[in-house]
């Protein structure tokens, strides 16, 4: 993958701003030739200022290059044409663990990391430098790459053994994967090489794609958008657990442009299908099958049969769900393809992807979500063109029902349809529910009230992460009444209370803390505006509210999930995604203060505002 770059970069000067023996092997190991100028830039970034761990190693990365950029354009008048900046970090429940000063900081670390999974970031800066007019000109191109480590559970003996050799000292997170630290580990999730300090496989794409490298052999793969970027947060002074992508000022001519992307092509350059071939169109062409062909596994509950009887062939399959063999083998390939199943001479098998999400009754199931979308939102997407026209929601037109009574009304036609969609919204909010419930420290509260709490997956998250903490659920009467089958085991159902009501129209229970968990984005400005009226005139000063949604980027450029999702929300209700700044606002009009914000890398963020 690297080769072609490395022809493109033979006459360039590249240099390394990092001393760092592991990434100038990582690097050298892959055939690139540069120069090693360790950077002076301080690492004293405050990390309370960033939304995310990751935001904090990207703009540590950068923090490096540019200094490195600016020292040698002082000194030589010419700055290298490539800079590579990288910082690596290791994050525990949203923790920052950098390099650990003594032992007794060590063994701090080791022991938080002690039988836990964690995370461990690489913030990569690519930095293009030109001189014009004597001036520094550069456009920069940022990347995080993020590796799950698992820690076994490890002896006080073993632990203070590993100290003792003196490796933990210079390493993030207290050990090295590479070298002793790896008796540690019990497993790995992602790049192996980003844990020993450089995510190689990632910068190489990332090169491949600055340097408009296509590859038409290459078969597509779909393109899966996780978390908003971090530029999405303005105002990181006052957000929580992360900072901001721009860093600090900028002196002289450089125009600093956060994840850009350079445009290598001459004035008279015109695309061709050479240069430009057609697979991305092609894919998103082809996007709706690929759901459908998702769907329509789920349907015939393909999942759950491999896991009871797997693995199996697709003949075994074709006569167990009564469908043709031919047919069937054909989605079993297109699911294999997805990363669904894995396709051996045994026959096919669920991965540990369908496994935690596919099967109709798993803790973590998305399937009522799925099949939501092949009951009900596919037939509402095909009204989109008509609903952009004309600038409104055809929910009502397309369902035969009005906004108000969505719920009780399109949703709740048959008890099959409304246990249908308490169990999307169980699934959808259960994969979230951890990242919400530790995004902020919610000590502070006694009480708290989930308007639109659904099946109690949030509020019973809340219950076992603050045992202090007592949780009234207050929704739709059709709603309290099976909320009862989505009961979880454990101490913590004794603090969660499910109380029958309308937010819109009756009194809304008492609180400390008042929660809408992806309910906001549902409703047209004005009942927006309603509801959140009547949570501030409940709330009492230094209570808190607590938003849960997808936050758009302030320039809408990136983040595509959340653009569709947005998209989404206008064909099913007239409702909208907001970005922070809207969300701030939105929440300082009705008496909300100190708003604050985290992007918790899972499909919601969360937003903690007090009432002044």
């Amino acid at each position: 993958m690297l080769y072609p770059v490395i022809r493109k970069l033979l006459d360039k000067r590249v240099v390394l701003a990092s001393a760092s023996p592991r990434r100038q092997e990582i690097l050298s190991n892959a055939g690139l030739r540069f120069e090693v100028i360790p950077s002076r830039f301080k690492e004293q970034l405050s990390k309370a200022s960033f939304p995310t761990p990751y935001a904090y190693a990207m703009e540590t990365a950068k923090q490096k290059a540019l200094e490195v950029a600016r020292r040698m354009h002082q000194k030589d008048l010419r700055a290298p044409d490539v800079l590579i900046g990288a910082d690596t970090i290791v994050a525990l429940e949203g923790l920052i663990l950098e390099k650990p000063v003594d032992k007794a900081d060590a063994y701090r670390m080791l022991s938080r990391l002690n039988g836990k999974e964690h995370s461990v970031f690489t913030g990569v800066a690519i930095v293009h430098c030109s001189s014009r007019g004597g001036g520094l000109d550069i456009d920069i191109s940022e990347f995080y790459e993020e590796t799950r480590v698992r820690f076994s559970q490890l002896s006080e003996e073993l632990l203070w053994e590993y100290i003792h050799s003196g490796e933990p000292m210079d390493k993030a997170g207290g050990y090295g994967i590479q070298a002793l630290g790896g008796m540690l580990v019990e497993s790995i999730h992602g790049d192996f090489l980003n844990v020993v300090g450089f995510p190689l496989n990632r910068f190489c794409k990332e090169l491949a794609q600055l340097y408009c490298l296509p590859r038409p052999e290459d078969v597509p793969r779909v393109k899966r958008d996780s978390i908003p970027a971090v530029d999405a947060f303005e105002d990181l002074g006052d957000v929580e657990g992360g900072r901001s992508s721009q860093g600090g000022a900028q002196g002289g001519h450089e125009r600093p442009q956060a994840r850009g992307r350079k445009d290598t092509k001459g004035a008279d350059d015109k695309p061709t299908v050479e240069s430009v071939p057609p697979t991305a169109v092609l894919e998103l062409v082809d996007g709706y099958k690929v759901s459908k062909a998702l769907f329509t596994a789920c349907k015939m509950k393909v999942f759950d049969l491999l896991r009871d009887e797997g693995p199996l062939s697709a003949g075994d399959i074709a006569r167990k769900t009564g469908a043709s063999e031919e047919g069937t083998g054909r989605l079993l390939d297109v699911c294999a393809a997805l990363g669904l199943l894995d396709k051996t001479e045994r026959g096919y098998s669920n991965t540990h992807l369908a496994s935690l999400y596919l099967l109709s009754d798993g803790e973590h199931s998305l399937h009522g979500l799925i099949m939501l979308n092949d009951d009900h939102g596919w037939h509402l997407y095909g009204h989109l063109e008509s609903t952009l026209r004309e600038g409104a929601s055809l929910h009502p037109r397309a369902l035969q029902t009005t906004v108000d009574n969505l719920f009780q009304g399109s949703l709740y036609q048959t008890q099959e349809k409304k246990l249908l969609f308490l169990r999307a919204m169980h699934g959808l909010t259960k994969v979230a529910a951890r990242q919400v419930a530790t995004a902020f420290d919610l000590s502070r509260f006694t009480s708290a009230c989930d308007l639109g709490g659904c099946t109690g997956a949030l509020a019973y998250e809340l219950a076992r992460q603050y045992p202090g903490l007592k949780v009234t659920v207050f929704d739709l009467p059709e709603v309290i009444e099976d909320a009862v089958c989505f009961q979880p085991d454990g101490p913590q159902t004794g603090q969660v209370r499910f109380v029958p009501g309308d937010f819109f129209r009756d009194a809304l229970p008492e609180a400390d803390l008042y929660i809408v968990s992806k309910v906001l984005h549902n409703w047209p400005d004005d009942r927006v505006h309603q509801l959140l009226s009547r949570i501030s005139s409940r709330c009492k000063p230094g209570g808190g509210l607590l938003v849960v949604e997808l936050l758009l980027d302030e320039e809408r450029r990136e983040a595509r999930s959340a653009l569709v999702q947005s998209l989404t929300t206008l064909v099913l209700l007239g409702g909208r995604e907001r970005s922070l700044s809207e969300y701030r606002s939105l929440l300082r009009a009705h008496g909300f203060s100190d708003v604050r914000a985290v992007c918790t890398g899972s499909p919601v963020d969360a937003i903690l505002a007090t009432r002044a």
